[in-house]
């Protein structure tokens, strides 16, 4: 595989905080390129990293979550995931993840890929795991802010539903054919 040269990073001349919340952060910055072309009003996008776990029980099939996307504006078939709380290492937070939202647990559980899912205005990563073994060992622990259903699909079924384009989430399907090229889910 090729090695690239790094790329010089911009220079932040000015920094604004526009607004801040619990799970959003804008900021307005100018910069300045390698080049010296300057950015007058570059936004930055902060939010809490995440955790998702595409988990496959002894059955070969893929526990799934189904829930309303307000931004997407309709429903989105997901791999369990959920951002990290201050100072939780990610796969601790796919664990939790995937047992509160789906009330599962796995016998193993290694990291797949961790990936920044919109890299041009955002500063988010996602971290993705896969696990195996899985089994229902407990009931859902949702948040007041969540309503989703859980769903087991299988292995094999995953292409045809993003396909039929019931799985929307990009990075999720990134992650799930990822794991499909390295053999995980044959």
């Amino acid at each position: 595989m090729k090695d690239f040269a790094p790329l010089p990073a911009w220079q932040v001349l000015s920094d604004t905080s526009l607004i801040s919340r619990r799970w959003l952060e804008v900021r307005e910055q100018r910069v300045r390129l390698a080049n010296g072309h300057e950015i007058e009003h570059f936004h930055l996008i902060q939010s809490p990293h995440w955790a998702a776990v595409l988990c496959l029980t002894a059955e070969r099939e893929v526990v799934l979550v189904r829930q309303y996307r307000h931004g997407f504006g309709g429903a989105s078939l997901e791999l369990p995931a959920g951002v990290l709380e201050p100072e939780e290492a990610p796969l601790a937070a796919a664990r939790r993840e995937l047992r509160e939202e789906t009330g599962f647990e796995a016998d193993s559980i290694e990291p797949l890929i961790s990936v920044a899912p919109e890299p041009a205005r955002n500063s988010v990563r996602a971290h993705f795991f896969f696990a195996r073994g899985g089994k229902r060992v407990a009931e859902l622990s949702l948040d007041h802010s969540e309503e989703l259903e859980v769903l087991l699909v299988p292995a094999a079924d995953l292409t045809d539903l993003i396909d039929c384009g019931q799985m929307v989430h990009a990075a999720h399907i990134g992650a799930i054919l990822l794991a499909l090229r390295r053999g995980l889910l044959a």
